[in-house]
């Protein structure tokens, strides 16, 4: 019952990361005006914005002009709800799942806005590098130690996050004479390492050219891409990496 009302939840903050994914590359509110159809400026009414629902019963097109509705659409307010549910399997009604659950969001957005512009919007990750420090000093239990020493390492994790992919891009251009790293795709790991510490965004770093890579090669034989957006897979390897990271950590170094 619980978790049904968890995955609801996520369902309905979906709907709301939407507005987000598509106004703030726009720098447009997300607050006003109401959400409507970007083709004919039709108000949605409240039935026709019931997360997933309302894209079946619509059969995913605008009831005005009859303009597509995107699949990203419910494919974000289903992800919410799943990433909802997890955190709170994890780590159940507590203080950790509300703050992870802001960090995440925040990722599906700008996975999302990288999906479609290649390019992570600073007013996603600038914050959020200084959030996740003040979240740290406020609750230092997040990283599971004290004060100073929770700090240190979200410092550190900054410092790790930002420069390892730092350090990438800078020997990518001298390797290969173009830009090899976005610079969003630098602060959202710098963000990722205020809020989840050096360790967990290390094994982030490690395991996000895994996931890229094997998306990198279907991009090239099915679209013949050179170039794909890295901030996607930062974000599933950061998730992995919260859920499962102290468990990688341990099988690798048992001693």
């Amino acid at each position: 019952m619980v978790l049904a009302f968890v995955a609801m939840f996520g369902l309905m903050f979906g709907s709301f990361l939407n507005v987000c994914i598509y106004r703030l590359p726009r720098s447009q509110s997300i607050v006003m005006p109401r959400s409507h159809c970007v083709k004919c400026n039709h108000l949605i009414t409240w039935y026709e914005n019931i997360p997933v629902l309302s894209y079946i019963f619509l059969l995913g097109k605008c009831s005005v002009c009859k303009d597509k509705i995107s699949l990203v659409y419910p494919i974000v307010e289903i992800l919410t709800a799943v990433m909802a549910v997890l955190l709170y399997m994890f780590f159940g009604p507590s203080v950790k799942t509300v703050i992870y659950f802001v960090l995440f969001s925040s990722l599906i957005v700008a996975t999302f806005i990288d999906f479609e512009r290649q390019e992570i919007p600073d007013i996603i990750t600038l914050p959020g590098i200084v959030l996740g420090l003040l979240t740290v000093v406020i609750y230092p239990e997040l990283l599971g130690k004290g004060r100073m020493d929770a700090i240190v390492d979200s410092l550190i994790g900054i410092l790790v996050g930002g420069g390892s992919l730092y350090a990438i891009g800078f020997l990518g251009e001298i390797v290969f004479k173009k830009e090899a790293m976005g610079g969003g795709d630098i602060k959202l790991l710098a963000m990722v390492g205020a809020f989840m510490g050096w360790e967990l965004t290390l094994v982030t770093f490690f395991l996000a050219p895994i996931f890229g890579s094997l998306a990198g090669i279907i991009a090239k034989i099915k679209e013949g891409k050179e170039l794909i957006p890295y901030g996607p897979y930062l974000s599933l390897a950061a998730f992995i990496s919260l859920l499962c990271g102290r468990d990688i950590i341990r099988f690798m170094f048992p001693y």
